[in-house]
């Protein structure tokens, strides 16, 4: 059989899309009724609304409708969340805004043109309130109140513990600790968030067309907000999105309110976001501050870690969240053998714009202060910081190796992985060179980080933020499933449907290569359908695209769908050879007899009985050829009564060595090079890995030293433009240099893990450990993001004052 799983074959997207052939949001057509809709958003980070006047603007020519939030308060239920704070969020401010860019009011008209004409009519009368935007400041009694019926800004807190913290702080030679800030910072698609919503009223139903990257539990967020059985809400996804990272999964309020909109204004809404209103109200990653302590032995060995980790989860805290605090709760003692540790966790609400899933979400956070506590273990006990990495890293004969907190680490050879990063970049070499280049007083740095990259959520991990005895009032949430349907024609031609809503991955390639290994077909007989139906698609609760899960999942629905359908060619076959299943292969579209090569059957006449002459097929043989298969992963169990948690399917592992000189004159950081070691089991398609890895690796450059969703102390936006919010562009991009290892996963039919945000996690604190490496000489240390030049250069003239102060 010739083996496709594996093999750099070239996607079969790029040519729809390089051609301009792929179809987006905008690029559906909508009928002659229907209207473009405009956002009214606050320009205050907290206030009472008082009054909203809307008459002169309903007067305009072309108007078809306004809405506020006291018109969809008593038609909607606020969004449901994933904790006990009673928090009520609404599409529309009702009474009160939270933050700069919150939506006010939504104006309906002919065009968009007079929608956002008719916006600058609507008066919209304001009381200030005192805002809040420190993370640390929010928890204090005295803080500002977001939320009156909640009574604090604190959305969720949870203690854990797990092994004998405290006997390991105790018997430690040293504590080593320190305080860490991390940016808030986002994904910025090429494509924004659009919708088209229609309410059809003979059958009080919702047809939506969105760029959402669901629908995995959201969905059934949003029939309960719109307060219809879930059947009732349509979504039908493109089969072309320009980029998510996650992000798009932060459109559910946006699809709810132009739905209402559209039962209430009496037509067809659609609204196109613009990049201004995607950068200040879409959706982030959290900006987190975590304190981190560490117990370790002299040798440094780590034995035990306590973490106070503080997630800024903005206004309102919203589904998924708190998923990026709790994500990687199986992972958060890394790449390391340390059994005991100690978490606090805090979700708080400031005024600042709601977060959500970004690309890696919940691991650019954990890993910038985990890895840069170990480079801070190397420093204070004078030990190089790649032998502190080796001393505490997982070993080989320790997998499945279980987590403190629950995880298991399915495969790997970690530090087989860290030692070729090491090989790569000629570790050794660039220290001797870094002892010559100072003495000529350059500023050059090596960071490394090992990171362990999570993929396929199990989406009980959200439960964590519950206690056990509130998680045991309702049903366990377990699982991390995924769907796939192959069907054969008459003609023996393949359609594979698929639910993980790519957004630019190769998920047709992949598909395609698994359906023509498994079926002994060529790949171009096979088409791919990514665009998701809610009504007609084969979906979970699980399903979308976020967590790296078609390599671990995606693809292995798909696997076992073709093979369901393989099963059922061979027993047609094997009925009109008259021989046993078991004798049968196949190979180039033909079913054969492993012994008699010459006694052979079509697969495309196996397929034409099965539509063509059902009669003749074994006794008790459905007709068609037409298989879905629901794969489900048995290790994404509910979490235990202790808080233990394998929160993720499988786990990849990523090592990093980077190197950077900083400009004396200019204090800008530059990347020299960029070495990477992946293992993510079974690479299905290195090619696609590869730009996935770079892709993934962009978006951490840009939160290491670029990125950042800025607010003033008053909670007013700053970076509403790319002019003020900066993202790597092309020759940003360092050289990079990538190498893979591969320990297949047993979990997995194909051995294959997630793969593509890795380096989104590893990149930022590669960066900064690498800087803090290049002014140790300074005694400076990097605890806060992203190293812009200014940040730098304040850091570069307080260590010289200090120098020479008395």
């Amino acid at each position: 059989m010739t083996k496709i799983i594996g093999k750099s074959a070239t996607r079969v997207e790029d040519k729809r899309l390089l051609t301009g052939q792929g179809t987006y949001i905008d690029d559906l057509g909508t009928t002659t009724k229907t209207g473009h809709a405009a956002i009214l958003r606050s320009p205050h980070p907290h206030a009472n609304i008082k009054s909203i006047d809307t008459a002169e603007a309903e007067k305009m020519p072309g108007v078809k409708g306004i809405v506020t939030g006291q018109d969809i308060k008593n038609l909607l239920k606020p969004f449901s969340v994933g904790v006990t704070a009673p928090v009520k969020y609404f599409p529309l401010a009702i009474d009160k805004v939270r933050y700069v860019g919150e939506p006010v009011v939504i104006v309906v008209a002919k065009d968009r043109y007079i929608a956002e004409d008719a916006l600058e009519k609507v008066k919209v009368s304001y009381q200030s309130l005192p805002p809040i935007v420190d993370i640390e400041k929010s928890l204090n009694d005295d803080a500002p109140v977001l939320h009156e019926n909640v009574g604090s800004n604190i959305a969720n807190h949870r203690q854990f513990h797990y092994g004998d913290v405290d006997k390991a702080f105790e018997e430690a030679d040293r504590i080593v600790k320190h305080k860490y800030n991390f940016p808030k910072y986002t994904a910025t698609p090429v494509e924004t968030y659009g919708v088209i919503a229609n309410y059809d009223s003979a059958h009080d139903q919702y047809t939506v067309n969105a760029n959402f990257h669901g629908p995995f539990v959201i969905h059934s967020i949003m029939a309960q907000s719109l307060q219809i059985p879930s059947n009732k809400l349509r979504i039908i996804i493109p089969k072309d999105i320009g980029g998510s990272y996650g992000i798009k999964a932060g459109i559910f309020p946006y699809i709810v309110l132009c739905s209402i909109t559209s039962k209430l204004v009496g037509c067809p809404v659609k609204w196109i976001e613009d990049r201004q209103e995607h950068l200040s109200s879409s959706a982030s990653g959290t900006d987190r501050v975590t304190y981190i302590e560490a117990a370790v032995k002299s040798d440094g060995k780590v034995t035990g870690l306590r973490m106070k980790l503080i997630d800024n989860v903005g206004a309102y805290i919203r589904a998924p969240e708190p998923a990026s605090l709790y994500r990687n709760h199986a992972n958060s003692t890394g790449a390391y053998d340390i059994p005991n540790l100690a978490i606090d966790a805090y979700a708080v609400m400031t005024n600042k714009s709601p977060t959500g899933l970004i690309r890696g979400y919940g691991g650019q956070e954990h890993y910038f202060s985990l890895e840069r506590i170990m480079h801070q273990v190397a420093k204070e006990l004078e030990l190089e910081h790649a032998d502190v990495i080796r001393r505490n890293l997982i070993r080989k004969e320790q997998f499945p190796y279980t987590t403190a907190s629950g995880g298991i680490y399915d495969s790997g050879d970690y530090v087989n992985s860290f030692e070729l990063a090491l090989i790569t970049g000629k570790y050794e070499t660039f220290r001797k060179k870094q002892e010559e280049a100072r003495k000529k007083g350059k500023i050059i740095g090596v960071g490394l980080a090992c990171i362990v990259e999570p993929s396929g959520s199990n989406m009980g991990y959200i439960t964590v933020a519950l206690t056990p005895e509130e998680r045991a009032k309702s049903l366990p949430k377990s699982g991390a499933n995924e769907a796939a349907t192959v069907s054969m024609d008459p003609l023996g031609s393949v359609n594979v449907r698929i639910s993980t809503t790519p957004t630019g991955q190769g998920h047709e390639t992949v598909a395609a290569q698994i359906v023509s290994e498994v079926l002994g077909i060529p790949r171009e007989q096979i088409n791919v359908i990514a665009e998701l139906d809610t009504s007609t698609s084969p979906w979970s609760i699980a399903s979308g695209s976020y967590s790296s899960r078609f390599a671990s999942l995606g693809s292995s629905a798909i696997y076992y769908a073709a093979h369901k359908v393989r099963k059922k060619l061979y027993l047609i076959a094997a009925s009109q050879l008259g021989v046993d299943v078991s004798e049968l292969d196949q190979e180039d579209g033909v079913i054969y007899v492993k012994d008699n090569p010459s006694k052979k059957f079509p697969i495309k006449r196996a397929a034409g009985i099965a539509h063509w002459n059902p009669l003749s097929l074994p006794e008790d043989m459905e007709p068609g050829i037409y298989e879905t298969y629901y794969y489900k992963a048995k290790v994404a169990e509910a979490p235990d009564e202790n808080d233990r948690i394998n929160s993720s399917v499988t786990y990849g592992f990523v090592a990093d060595m980077v190197t950077v000189e900083i400009d004396p004159d200019t204090a800008e950081v530059k990347i020299i090079d960029y070495f990477t070691v992946h293992d993510a089991g079974k690479l299905l398609n290195p090619l696609i890995v590869d730009g996935q890895i770079m892709g993934g690796l962009a978006h951490g450059l840009g939160g290491a030293l670029y990125e950042e969703l800025a607010y003033d102390k008053n909670g007013q936006f700053l970076t509403g433009s790319f002019m003020d919010y900066l993202c790597p562009t092309a020759p940003e991009i360092p050289k990079v240099t990538i190498k893979h290892t591969e320990s297949p996963s047993p979990i997995t039919p194909l051995g294959a893990k997630g793969l593509g945000e890795g380096n989104t996690m590893s990149a930022p604190v590669a960066i900064a450990n690498a800087v803090t490496d290049a002014l140790a000489h300074l005694d400076i240390v990097i605890d806060e993001l992203p190293l812009s030049p200014n940040r730098i250069w304040k850091l570069l003239s307080e260590a010289k004052e200090k120098m020479l102060t008395p």
